[in-house]
């Protein structure tokens, strides 16, 4: 039990203690387990007291804690028991947590004494008659309230009749004269080291040397002292082997580089739960959800709590952590933080434990085998695939699938309490009970008694059930002094084969290996899950300057600060993957291991971190490995099953025998017959003597001096050479470093990076092209379920490697930010725009030669400072001085432009400068007109460039690594379309690049580079929005352009304009439009690919009306633009009297020039005409073949989209409300034949139909119910269509309540989109062709009074019905 500050403990465990009835005290209620007034005094709890522990003090370890050791060994306090009962001796581990953290791992054994003592006897048949009485007065009071006829005479209720001892409740009953009663007892061990499988064996051993102890050999005493003095704790890397009563137990302790020491087994882990129901936990565990684990055995508990713990490695939880909770600690239960508990409750009782309803609770019942999870559970990256690999892991391994059908402790104990019944008080030592009764016996009968298969039958938990080949042998070395001398006799005679009973030995020793071989393997793959999923984390911790700021300080404000980049990691990692990273990274298992990472710059190094760190760098040694999201099996297991041979193939020490102790210590074993003792005090607390003091010392001294050969078998010169061979293939020797094999070396390398750039760009292209690709030959199987966000990640890093190749010297985590970082310096110091920074300008220092250059000045000091020549910097200062007046140029108030290295401050600065030049207003919302002098609106293209673009992500304050901002710029360039243009521009400063660059570097080879930009530049034929979806988070500023008419009736408006988008990722309120204005700039939450815009006015002042011809707007970071076609009046009294308008927008392609853009806007556009109000699409004079065709595409472009993988769907508004979308079409449908025009009055509107429509319908409705007050008989709704007239007029109602800015032809629109959504278009039109309102629009050549052409409009739309049709927020704000 130590401390994290104090030194491990050299010994296998520190302290063993007896817990038990205390015999001078009396039998005392434990009212801390809760109330026992309608318990049976043999079910209730009583105190329990620690009756001794050895040494008092260990002096490696913390005090010895009384009260936790007590309460963990008996969870239920002291428990009474009968001969009536199976008492059975159980074994369980417990952990005990300080409040600093610290753990100290206990074992215990629980087994059953007589009780002697008459007082207890006493007392509990006190209780008993106090508890019948109570029972008896409560049923005579429920008696007394039956009714009379029903009489009972009997005084004690039913279930505690004396004459059914077979029946449940008599177990509870006990009668002083007939029964023998019985108490729990507890021996522990507790110490530093989980060694659970050595304490059990240890104790088991021990109990049984108790029961079967007669004089003379060695005492309890020495072999407890033996354990707790004279047996070392292996260290890392070595192997301890001793004699555990006859039988040679061996531990051993893994190297700081691999997998923590675990002792439990696996395999019966997933004999409890299987594989999906342990993914589902370990995802709950991750995630940081509350978990209680309920089971009848603790053994279970700590099993599965341990073993979760251990498989999540290399984190580790951080929370509340009790697998054995104690009855009297349930309230902690209601805690409201993370927690992991476990509860002990019988099958019985299941049903009366209080379970706290939290929506984060996991609940598992380890008996039963089921695990119940939140419900907004994410799923784990590669669930699948993780199942399928563990599966067939296990199914090697022969582990049975499944919950385990028996109890884990069931063949722990051998000798059975014989049931008797009581005479007197004295013990009669020839009393007892039939093994084969289940019951305990306290006497020391012989061990001849017993069966021989008894005797071998007994495995541990680890081991498994033992096999049918051998279980009818027995270990002598078990058996009595009198069994082993026949034993000997039968050996010299030779009827007794002593190599079958090694043979038996060989066979537990290769159990116990291939237990430690499965839980290697499976905690391999759980860890080689783990190192994929995060291979790039250290990228996107955000490190502080450990020059300005030490520990302490980081400490101090370490809440303060954000130390991981989680925008940019979540930007690399696949999509499906998302839901749990997102929640992961929040998780403070994480924060920790982040925390880890930066501490270690400190030297405070985790040992955790640092396997996890390793096995990182040995997945990234093979440079050609490209990133996927494809599930990448565990292929380490066979090396280090190779480690775990070697070490326990070897015992690197061997602890001695128990030996006698004192004679006159002796004297302690003549203990009360049944009962175990009180121990030695004094003997128990001496140190051992000092010349194994010096053993010991040596012995350790020379694990020292070999522990740099780690089992490897060789000799320290054959380590070294073979050491010295694999250096020299990882490295070239000197021999062979001259120039030419350098060249060689170096051009291979340039040649692979090469390589590599045309392999991913075509994977991009293939996975880009999707089914097109496959068509034209390029679909590889390896391409199936990679992802476009995965693979731009992958191009990310590929950058960066090209960039981080030959550099003079490393600037940061990300050489590609750097190089531009370097690039927008040099650019700002060129632009005679800006006054020169002073800190640029040095003092002319005498004897320098000027250095003639093309260059300008300020750009020949700053390449000078970086590479380090400052000779030629006097004469430089001087050029400048003569070419500028630095008396009439004003400073920057700005700091100066950050160094190559660029520290937080500095980048800080940068962000501030280029949110400044980006957003030049403060303001949310930036107004300003920009019109041509012929009144125009005009869209001024954006500067394409690289400082530009680097400004924009500078000013993602979501972003805080280097490597984020590079990716970053990346994505953005990428889905401009011109990343081969800005590196190419990038690498064109050829002075730049031989300050930064050595001459082999791949950025100095001019042939292999242009190779390299022409394979970028072969991305720009597919479009990417991998910057608009992957930073959902990030401010953007939004430009709107609106094209009134040219006409001067309707080119402005005296009302106030509002606009609102709607985009993928969300939508704006409305958005004033300033007046006489017609553009304006506003700042927004990434909405991703717009789909919609809202445009509108509330119809005030002298001339409202207004003709909007089209609409434009721009994302000012992305530079996309999008087209919102309108060509419809705005206004009361005009065309459909609309003051509000849903715009459905396309985004224009790359290639069209602003100038093209905003000549084609000023055209109106076709569908809509500004002189002829009214719906136009009928002018169209389709004919009736025409429209069919034009539906039937529009339905089948729908289904074709739900078909289509969810990343491969367009936009489900622009199919909706698009041209010739579902919408469009059915306008056409609805106009042919229809009565719109009248000579006197306003035209009529499909909407005016629909409304006529809603009214008839109406009508019906209500006198169908009126006739079913009358007669009470509901006319067949199916027949007449009754249900879909009601879902026609509650929608036609809802559309006109909610939607009064709306125009007839918009109201059309929503009333289609919403139909669609209720499925409701199929259902309505045989209502439509019924009603008499429809013989009244249409002309007979109409589709609605034609009933074939009915029944194909039905056929067509009815292919809708199987899909869910989600809309956006935007089409039916204000519905919905």
């Amino acid at each position: 039990m130590s401390s994290p500050s104090q030194r491990e403990s050299q010994r296998l465990f520190d302290y063993f203690a007896i817990i038990g009835l205390s015999p001078d005290g009396g039998l005392e209620p434990d009212h801390l387990q809760g109330d026992v007034v309608v318990v049976p005094p043999l079910e209730r709890s009583y105190k329990a007291r620690v009756l001794g522990h050895y040494p008092d003090h260990a002096p490696t370890a913390m005090p010895f804690d009384n009260h936790a050791v007590q309460m963990l060994c008996l969870p239920r306090g002291l428990q009474f028991r009968t001969q009536k009962h199976v008492l059975e001796p159980k074994f369980h581990p417990f952990l005990v947590t300080k409040e600093d953290g610290s753990r100290a791992h206990g074992f215990a054994y629980v087994f059953y004494e007589e009780v002697n003592s008459k007082q207890i006897c006493t007392a509990m048949h006190t209780l008993q008659s106090v508890y019948l009485t109570e029972m008896s007065s409560s049923h005579a009071k429920a008696a007394s309230g039956a009714t009379p006829d029903k009489r009972d005479t009997r005084s004690l209720p039913r279930q505690f009749r004396l004459s059914a001892p077979k029946s449940p409740a008599a177990l509870h009953f006990y009668d002083i004269t007939k029964d023998q009663l019985y108490v729990t007892k507890c021996i522990a061990l507790v110490g530093q080291h989980p060694y659970v499988n050595s304490a059990k064996k240890f104790l088991k051993g021990l109990y049984r040397f108790f029961i079967q102890c007669e004089s003379g050999g060695v005492s309890l005493e020495s072999h407890v002292y033996n354990l707790l003095y004279e047996v070392p704790a292996p260290p890392h890397g070595r192997c301890v082997a001793f004699s555990c009563f006859g039988k040679m137990q061996v531990c051993q302790c893994p190297t700081s580089q691999e997998l923590p020491l675990f002792v439990y087994s696996l395999k019966e882990f997933f004999t409890v739960l299987n594989v999906e129901s342990v993914v589902q936990l370990l995802t709950c565990v991750l995630l940081e959800n509350q978990i209680i684990l309920v089971s009848s055995d603790y053994y279970k508990l700590m099993l599965v709590a341990e073993s979760i713990c251990a498989l999540m490695f290399p984190f580790v939880w951080q929370h509340v952590y009790v697998p054995i909770l104690p009855a009297s600690l349930h309230h902690f239960l209601d805690a409201p933080v993370p927690f992991i508990m476990g509860l002990q409750c019988s099958n019985d009782s299941r049903d009366t434990i209080q379970i706290p309803n939290e929506a984060n609770l996991c609940l598992v019942d380890v008996d039963e085998g089921t695990v119940e999870v939140p419900e907004d559970l994410p799923q784990f990256p590669h669930k699948v695939d993780f199942i399928h690999e563990l599966t067939q892991l296990l199914l090697k391994w022969e582990v049975p699938a499944g919950k385990l059908d028996r109890n884990l402790n069931e063949h722990h104990s051998q000798y059975k309490y014989r049931r008797r019944r009581k005479c007197s008080w004295s013990h009669d030592s020839d009393s007892g009970v039939s093994s084969t009764e289940g019951s305990i016996s306290g006497s020391h009968s012989s061990i001849t008694s017993l069966p021989p298969s008894s005797v071998a039958s007994s495995t541990s938990p680890a081991q498994g059930p033992p096999s049918s080949s051998r279980s009818h042998h027995f270990d002598t070395l078990h058996l009595s002094p009198q069994l082993r001398e026949i034993t000997a006799i039968a050996r010299k005679a030779g009827v007794y084969d002593g190599d079958e009973v090694d043979g038996v030995r060989r066979e537990r020793e290769n159990e116990m290996l291939e237990d430690l071989k499965l839980n290697n393997a499976v905690r391999e793959v759980f860890l080689n899950r783990f190192v994929h999923m995060f291979c790039a984390y250290d990228h996107f911790v955000i490190q502080p300057n450990c020059h300005e700021m030490d520990m302490e300080q980081w400490l101090s404000c370490r809440e303060s600060m954000q130390n991981f980049d989680k925008a940019t990691f979540l930007s690399d990692q696949p999509e499906a993957h998302l839901p749990f990273l997102s929640r992961f990274i929040e998780s403070q298992m994480f924060t920790t291991l982040v925390d880890n990472k930066i501490l270690s710059n400190w030297g405070k190094h985790d040992t955790n971190l640092r396997v996890f760190d390793l096995r990182i760098r040995f997945l990234r040694y093979d440079d050609s490995l490209v990133r996927t999201p494809s599930y990448e099996p565990c292929t380490t297991i066979r090396e280090t099953e190779q480690i775990l041979e070697k070490r326990l193939s070897h015992i690197d020490y061997r602890a001695p025998a128990p030996q006698p102790m004192d004679p006159l210590a002796e004297s302690c074993t003549q203990f009360n017959p049944g009962h175990f003792p009180l121990l030695d005090r004094i003997a128990l607390n001496k140190e051992p003597h000092k010349s194994k003091k010096r053993s010991s010392h040596a012995w350790r001294r020379r694990e020292r001096q070999e522990r740099h050969l780690e089992h490897t078998g060789l000799s320290s010169d054959q380590r070294d050479r073979i050491m010295h061979d694999a250096k020299s293939k990882l490295q070239p020797k000197l021999a062979d470093m001259s120039p030419a094999h350098m060249a060689q070396t170096n051009w291979n390398f340039v040649e692979q990076l090469l390589k590599e750039c045309k392999t991913r760009t075509k994977r991009m292209l293939v996975e880009k092209m999707g089914s097109e690709a496959v068509e034209l030959g390029h679909g590889e199987g390896s391409l199936v379920g990679v992802e476009e966000n995965t693979l731009i990640a992958s191009l990310c890093d590929l950058l960066e490697r090209v960039w981080a190749h030959g550099l003079q010297s490393k600037q940061g985590k990300s050489a590609l930010w750097s190089h531009l970082l370097n690039y927008q310096e040099l650019e700002e110091c060129n632009d005679s725009t800006k006054p020169v920074n002073p800190n640029f300008l040095s003092p002319v220092p005498q004897n320098s030669a000027p250095k003639i250059s093309s260059m300008s000045p300020l750009s020949e000091i700053l390449l000078s400072i970086k590479s380090g020549n400052i000779s030629g910097l006097g004469s430089l200062a001087s050029q400048l001085a003569n070419n500028f007046d630095l008396s009439t140029m004003a400073l920057e108030t700005e700091s100066a432009p950050a160094s190559p290295t660029k520290s937080p401050s500095n980048t800080n600065s940068l962000r501030k400068k280029s949110l400044q030049e980006r957003w030049p207003s403060d303001r949310s919302i930036e107004r300003r007109s920009r019109q041509s002098e012929s009144g125009v609106p005009t869209l001024r293209p954006l500067p394409i460039s690289i400082t530009f673009d680097m400004r924009n992500v500078l000013a993602m304050t979501e972003i805080k690594t280097h490597i984020g901002y590079a990716r970053a710029w990346v994505r953005l360039s990428l889905e401009k379309k011109v990343l081969s243009k800005n590196l190419t521009t990038l690498l064109s400063d050829s002075e730049l690049l031989r300050s930064l660059y050595k001459r082999y570097a791949f950025l100095r080879c001019d042939d292999e580079k242009e190779q390299f930009l022409s394979y970028l530049l072969s991305l720009n034929a597919v479009d990417y929005f991998c910057f608009t979806n992957t930073y959902t988070t990030t401010i953007v500023p939004y430009r709107v352009v609106i094209f009134p008419s040219r006409k001067l009736s309707g080119a402005s408006t005296s009302a106030n304009a509002w606009v609102s988008l709607g985009g993928t990722l969300g939508q704006t309120n409305n958005i004033a439009v300033p007046k006489g204005q017609v553009e304006l700039v506003f700042q927004h939450k990434n909405l991703g690919l717009l789909t919609t815009l809202r445009i509108g006015h509330d119809n005030t002042g002298m001339s409202p009306k207004w003709m909007v011809e089209h609409v434009l707007v721009r994302n000012e970071v992305t530079g996309h633009t999008w087209k919102f076609p309108c060509g419809r009046w705005l206004g009361r009294g005009i065309d459909d009297g609309s003051l509000e308008r849903i715009l459905v927008g396309e985004i224009v392609p790359s290639h069209v020039t602003s100038d093209d853009l905003v000549e084609s806007c000023r055209t109106p556009p076709r569908c809509r005409s500004p002189n002829m109000p009214g719906p136009r699409r009928s002018d169209l004079k389709l004919t009736v073949p025409e429209i069919q065709q034009h539906l039937g595409d529009s339905v089948n472009n729908l289904v074709k989209y739900f078909y289509k993988p969810e990343k491969e769907r367009g936009s489900l508004t622009l199919l909706l409300c698009g041209d010739f979308g579902l919408v469009c079409c059915l306008e056409q449908v609805f106009s042919y034949g229809f009565k719109s025009t009248r000579f006197f009055g306003k035209n009529l509107y499909l909407w005016d139909y629909f409304e006529r429509v809603q009214q008839h319908f109406e009508v019906i409705l209500r006198e169908d119910m009126e006739r079913e007050q009358l007669t009470g008989i509901a006319r067949d709704g199916r027949d007449h269509g009754l249900a879909s007239m009601d879902e026609f007029v509650s929608l036609v109602s809802r559309i006109n309540a909610s939607s009064s800015h709306l125009g007839k032809d918009d109201k059309f629109q929503l009333f289609v989109c919403l139909a669609a959504r209720a499925h409701l278009l199929p259902r309505i039109l045989l209502p439509l062709q019924r009603s008499p309102v429809t013989s009244h629009m249409y002309d007979d050549s109409s589709f609605l009074r034609d009933p074939q052409l009915v029944r194909d409009l039905i056929n067509v739309l009815s292919a809708l019905n199987e899909f869910n049709i989600v809309l956006e927020r935007s089409l039916t704000r204000g519905i919905d």
